[in-house]
């Protein structure tokens, strides 16, 4: 099964997200809300959304702020959708981290560019390849789809992110502190036996035997690694 990126839109405005809703759904996109900047930061670290839609003037923090504290844990993309339109707004929300500044009143099809612009970007930071194989199953990070020997593995959006953060760095082992602090938020950094649930459920879900695992490897003590890539 096929699973959307998630966009958490981050706007105190009703209108707004009964606008923007329907039209991120018929780009596929899975739409996770939020309209203050407290509950946008406790979902960025929760859900981890694939990328956020950000308002400045929210009620309770500024959206800079936001994107300050955001950038202190975490690389999601983040473009900005606000009336403000002083440049020296601009420059401020990019300079803490925003990847890309749309003004209001917009045009869907800019933003929905925008949008895909900035999740490139993020992958091509990253190093990422589109298609990564490794003994049997295809791991599409950009279109959050897993195939073994050709079949659709469907799963839930954490273990798909569990799944992607050990792609992006595959041979290389991450510890548990990182993943739990990437997929879950820095609040969950010490949840270990939490993690070794969602690597079991992984392992059913992918391994040809989960009891001898040949592509997500345990690092005692450590952490675990996704297995070499093939080219």
């Amino acid at each position: 099964m096929n699973q959307t990126p998630r966009v958490l839109v981050v706007d105190d405005e009703t209108a707004i997200h009964r606008f923007l809703t329907p039209a991120l759904m018929a780009n596929d996109y899975a739409v996770l809300k939020a309209v203050t900047g407290a509950e946008a930061l406790k979902r960025i670290a929760t859900d981890a959304p694939d990328i956020v839609v950000l308002d400045l003037g929210l009620p309770d923090i500024d959206g800079k702020e936001v994107i300050r504290r955001v950038r202190e844990w975490s690389d999601v993309p983040i473009v900005v959708l606000s009336a403000r339109d002083r440049e020296a707004e601009k420059i401020e929300a990019l300079d803490y981290g925003a990847d890309d500044f749309v003004n209001k009143p917009f045009g869907v099809g800019e933003l929905m560019a925008r949008l895909r612009a900035a999740l490139r970007h993020r992958m091509h930071r990253r190093g990422e390849t589109p298609v990564a194989r490794v003994h049997g199953v295809e791991i599409d990070v950009a279109r959050r789809r897993v195939l073994r020997e050709g079949e659709d593995v469907k799963l839930t959006p954490k273990e798909f992110d569990l799944l992607a953060l050990l792609t992006r760095h595959a041979g290389k082992v991450i510890t548990h502190k990182q993943i739990l602090s990437v997929v879950w938020g820095p609040a969950h950094e010490h949840d270990t036996q939490y993690l070794r649930v969602y690597v079991g459920q992984l392992r059913q879900k992918i391994e040809a035997d989960p009891s001898s695992p040949a592509i997500i490897l345990t690092e005692s003590g450590v952490g675990y690694r996704l297995a070499d890539t093939e080219d």
